[in-house]
């Protein structure tokens, strides 16, 4: 069997724990977990995290900007043959990763991807519609074009991986860049339905703080699309709408956010992705 990391990006979410006590759980353990924080996070908060997974390595390493600059610096540092990616809010159960990898080691794919089943019932209207997009995404869009699926749950082959990079001008919607990327080149990806993990939705949020992630969301993936010219197709799909109020709200935010997304990629394609190098760790004791 070949070696594998698991990296999660996180500031500080408090969920981080639960989420590597499930890896130090797998029937497929991890050779290594990196954690790709932020030079935000706080000293006890990592030294904490060191220790949550026992029998496995837990590395740190810092970096300053957003996720996506943290998973792109991050992704240098990693050397094992397969990169698997959770998210710090997410509970993996113990035959996850040895489902994810199979395809890989199979040699069927060279990156595979999983769902996420929420850890609790919805209890608001935005967690409900959350809820149902997620399906839409999984039920719909994934098993048709395997380049919408979440980074939160994939595996790759490292060194295409590698190759292909995290691009930091493309806040949100890495995974999309990625992905399109790693299908042009030639790349297999395939769905791994039985490849779950559970997703803690944290506190329930208002309609606001909902509508202002859901348009950095939006903003993000087109400006992928943008980079890739994969706005025209994108446009002549046609998939069954999500069967909830909200999704009216944010057909609204859609070309206000095209807009938006326009003026950005204009701005950000004119320089190189920059590369972050990990900052010094701070003091665990």
């Amino acid at each position: 069997m070949g070696t594998v990391c698991v990296e999660i990006a996180v500031r500080d979410d408090p969920h981080l724990e639960a989420a590597l006590r499930s890896l130090s759980s797998q029937t497929r353990k991890p050779d290594r977990i990196l954690l790709a924080a932020s030079t935000d996070s706080p000293p006890d908060f990592l030294r904490a995290a060191q220790h949550a997974a026992p029998g496995i390595v837990v590395q740190v390493a810092r970096f300053r900007g957003g996720v996506v600059s943290a998973r792109a610096g991050a992704q240098l540092l990693i050397r094992e043959e397969f990169t698997a990616f959770l998210d710090s809010d997410e509970i993996a159960p113990p035959d996850w990763l040895g489902l994810l990898i199979a395809p890989l080691e199979g040699g069927m794919a060279d990156f595979s991807g999983g769902p996420t089943k929420s850890a609790r019932p919805p209890v608001t209207s935005v967690e409900r519609y959350m809820e149902l997009l997620e399906r839409s995404i999984y039920g719909d869009l994934v098993p048709a074009q395997v380049t919408y699926l979440p980074l939160q749950n994939t595996a790759w082959r490292t060194e295409p991986l590698a190759r292909l990079g995290f691009d930091p001008r493309i806040p949100f919607a890495e995974d999309h860049d990625v992905e399109t990327r790693a299908v042009r080149a030639g790349l297999r990806g395939v769905f791994v339905p039985e490849a779950w993990t559970w997703h803690d939705p944290g506190p329930s949020v208002g309609l606001g703080r909902w509508a202002r992630k859901r348009y950095r969301y939006l903003v993000a993936m087109a400006m992928s699309l943008l980079k890739n010219e994969e706005l025209g197709r994108r446009l002549g799909e046609r998939r069954a709408p999500v069967r909830h109020p909200l999704r009216f709200l944010e057909g609204a935010m859609k070309p206000v956010a095209l807009v938006d997304a326009r003026l950005r990629w204009n701005r950000a394609k004119r320089s190189d992705p920059v590369i972050p190098s990990p900052e010094p760790e701070p003091s665990t004791g």
